[in-house]
């Protein structure tokens, strides 16, 4: 199932999405619906970062460390 979502954007980005829909023949709605699952996915990842990162419990792993546990040494 979808869902309709109006928004409104700018002249200069609606002329890009047109040039980027005519070069790959996909439709707005694609490259819209494709923009939008990476920004997300993206989000999400910042903010598991961010938690991390201000999290005085989380264990903060040297680069030599992660190498070791990794087993990335031996190749």
């Amino acid at each position: 199932m979808s869902q309709l979502l109006k928004t409104r954007i700018s002249d200069t980005l609606s002329k890009e999405l047109d040039n980027l829909s005519e070069e790959t023949n996909k439709t707005k709605t694609f490259h819209v619906n494709k923009a939008l699952e990476v920004y997300i996915h993206q989000y999400s990842d910042l903010q598991i970062a961010l938690d991390r990162l201000h999290n005085k419990n989380d264990e903060v792993i040297s680069n030599k460390k992660m190498v070791e546990i990794l087993c990335l040494n031996n190749q």
